[in-house]
């Protein structure tokens, strides 16, 4: 609640997801949708999950944060209006940025949950083809 709701920032190095390294997603801890895949994470040594890339564009929004005493760009997810944490514009190829997210504002759903949790239409991103229904 502190970090998704009061915009609180979780410890480095001591959340769920800095060092998880597991092929997936990771939704929004409030209301599941889609943020990013482990196939865009990366170590970026600041001790919080980072990505280079959103998995979906439209699920987050960017915003002018002026809470420390520079601006940096807020992150938060576009349905549920959680804070996620920050993008900063120091990250690896090929998009140079660095999501850096609070773990506590994000779910993992591992790559053999995807289908069971109703995220199937990411399967094919890990070389799995989603099952087809025999109506």
């Amino acid at each position: 609640f502190a970090v998704t709701q009061e915009e609180a920032t979780e410890s480095p190095f001591r959340n769920a997801y800095w060092h998880e390294e597991r092929a997936g997603i990771y939704v929004d801890v409030v209301s599941g949708e889609p943020l990013f895949s482990s196939r865009d994470k990366f170590d970026s040594g600041t001790g919080w999950p980072s990505f280079t890339r959103p998995l979906e564009l439209a699920n987050v929004r960017e915003r002018v944060d002026r809470g420390l005493f520079v601006a940096r760009t807020e992150v938060r997810s576009a349905h549920a209006d959680s804070h996620l944490g920050h993008v900063f514009d120091d990250g690896p190829p090929p998009t140079g940025k660095r999501y850096c997210m609070n773990s506590a504002a994000l779910r993992f759903v591992p790559v053999e949950r995807l289908a069971a949790e109703g995220y199937a239409q990411y399967l094919p991103l890990f070389g799995a083809a989603p099952a087809v229904s025999g109506d």
